[in-house]
Parts: structure tokens; sequence; C-alpha cells
């Protein structure tokens, strides 16, 4: 169970990367994409392919970063030159990304197990550095050593690499360009009014959104050794899961504190989900299921919450209200001895 545990913390650090690309979509742009899908198995595929074509496994995660923007330019161009719906606009692009994905992989499955990865490449240099000897027998010395992990370069590696592109995201929307973004997501009329190009501020968007997805899938085909058409199914939910659940528990009073709660939304929903599957009834086909189920709760329990907060102060209000009508009631007399 603590292996499993903390193998979900490690993908749910790099869940996060697509967790945040999907709150800029969706929350700042305030534009239903779900070119996710589509877009985060293209960042694997593209990894994946080059990868095994002897490139530079780096140089290849970049690369899959540009072609997950160029996707994202192209539903926004559709939504704003071709004046299509947002959310159709999104899923043709998902629908034409399958095609174009399995173009790229020349098959439906591309394994990576014995191949260089960014991964290895990452364990070979944290070796070197004595960390892992040092980490474990830390943990063994105060009784938790089987909360121990084998290396803990992927962990180290990745929430080095999720915070820097968390405070790139909190710096880019507080630039001019990234406020005229939010100011777009909450009123395009408005910003339109200022003559700003609220076209190319979608499609920009829209863009970085979708590199974002198109990381996390490079760097999630890298580490679990495949890139397959499949693995982008039901990506938004999870995204949009992620984003729900950190905003609930974390709040959202600033920018840099809601990316933050994105981040841990994402973490805590891989963990919910190793620990959902180790029930004895359920199974790695109710996953689809689990993940309906974690969304539906996260979304109701804050209304629930709030109406009971709501019905408590209006309760407290009444009775001020009632014992201030008493003090003021001339006809209320107090007894004196």
């Amino acid at each position: 169970m603590p292996v499993a545990i903390f193998g979900s913390f490690e993908a749910g650090i790099i869940y996060a990367i697509m967790a945040l690309g999907v709150y800029l979509s969706f929350r700042v742009l305030d534009f239903p994409d779900l070119t996710v899908d589509g877009s985060f198995v293209t960042g694997a595929a593209v990894a994946a392919t080059m990868i095994i074509s002897g490139v530079n496994p780096l140089l290849s995660t970049i690369v899959a970063m540009i072609v997950g923007f160029l996707a994202g330019c192209l539903t926004g161009i559709l939504h704003t030159f071709g004046k299509i719906n947002a959310l159709l606009s999104g899923i043709l692009m998902m629908i034409a990304l399958y095609s174009i994905n399995l173009r790229i992989m020349g098959r439906s499955n591309v394994p990576l197990l014995n191949n260089e990865t960014i991964f290895t490449q990452i364990r070979g240099l944290w070796e070197k550095t004595g960390i892992d000897p040092f980490m474990n027998n830390l943990f063994h010395s105060i009784g938790i050593g089987s909360f121990a992990p084998r290396t803990w370069a992927i962990l180290f590696s990745m929430i080095l690499v999720t915070l820097l592109i968390k405070f790139l995201t909190d710096w880019f929307l507080k630039t001019e360009i990234g406020l005229a973004v939010r100011a777009t997501g909450d009123n395009k009329k408005m910003i339109r009014s200022f003559s700003a190009n609220t076209n190319g501020l979608i499609i920009l968007g829209l863009g970085i959104s979708n590199a974002m997805v198109a990381l996390s899938g490079a760097l999630i085909a890298q580490y679990g050794g495949f890139a397959d058409v499949g693995m982008g199914i039901g990506m938004i939910i999870i995204g949009l899961a992620s984003v729900i659940i950190g905003e609930a528990l974390f709040g959202t009073k600033s920018i840099a504190r809601t990316t933050l709660a994105v981040i841990g939304g994402a973490i805590i929903y891989r963990i919910v989900v190793t620990m959902a599957l180790r029930v004895d009834f359920l199974d790695t086909g109710d996953m689809k299921l689990i993940t309906a189920t974690i969304v539906i709760f996260a979304l109701v329990t804050p209304k629930i919450i709030d109406n009971f907060k709501d019905r408590k102060r209006k309760k407290q209000k009444m009775l001020q209200l009632s014992t201030l009508n008493r003090k003021e009631d001339p006809n209320v007399t107090t007894n004196s001895d």
C-alpha cells in the first residue's frame, strides 16, 4: 500500500501539469476545450516516436510540447475564424487528433521499455548524488521504512518541473498579455472595446494550455514506458476533477494559490483513485466510474457546505433581529425590586 501511494503521488505530480493546462482553458479562458483528450496522446505519441528513432528524450519532449501548442492553436482558429462553437471545435480537433496520433505512431501502441527516456537519464545523474541512501536510511530510522521508494529521482525532479511551470504560469497571467487573456475569459466584449485582439488571445491561451497537456502526455509515456492511442480517453475529466478538488479544498483567493491548489488536487485525485482500486469489489475497469463519482462528489459537496453556511448565517441574523426587536419594544418591561 505505501508503495502504491508513493507511485500515485509521483504520477499525480506529472498529471498536475495537464491539470494546469485544463485550468488555463476552462477557468481562465472560460473555454470548454475537449482537445485535451487528443493533445495528451499527441504529446505521448510524438515523444515516443522520436525516442525510438534515436532522438534525445529531452528534445523529443520539447517537440511534443510544440506540437501540442499547434493543436491548441488550431482549435482556437476553428472557433475564432471558423466561427465554430467552442465545444464543437474542441470535439472536432479531438477526433482529428485520433487519426493524426495513429499516423505519428504508425501503430496503436509504442513501447519504450528498452529505450532511454528522460527518466532513465535523470536516474543516472541522481545515483551520483547519494541522496537515495540518505533518504532511505532516514525513513528506516524513524520507523517508516516501508514508505521509502527505490529512488527519489522521479519525485524530486517532477516536483521541480511542475513548480517551475506553476511559477511561469503565475508570472504569465500577471503580465500584460496574461491579464488580457484573463479579461477575455471574464468579459470578451469589454476587453474588445479596448481594441484588444480577443481572437489572438484565445488562440494563444489554448495553445499554451495544450502545450502543457502535451508535455504531461510526453512525460507520462516515458514514465509508464509506452504510448497508446487510447491513453487520452477521459483525460479532460481527470483534469477537471483535479481543478475542482483543488479549488474546493485549498481555495482560489489568488492566482498563485489557485495554481498550487490545482497541483494539490491532481495529487489527491491520483491517491484517491489508487486507494479506491484497492477495494475488493472494485477493479481496473471501474476507473472511469470512480473518476465520475469523485467529480460529482467534488461538485456537490461545496454547494452543500455553502447552503449549510447560508442557512446558519440566516438563523444568526434572525436571532439578532429578534433580540434587537425585544430591546426596542416599549411593551417589554423588566422587574426591578
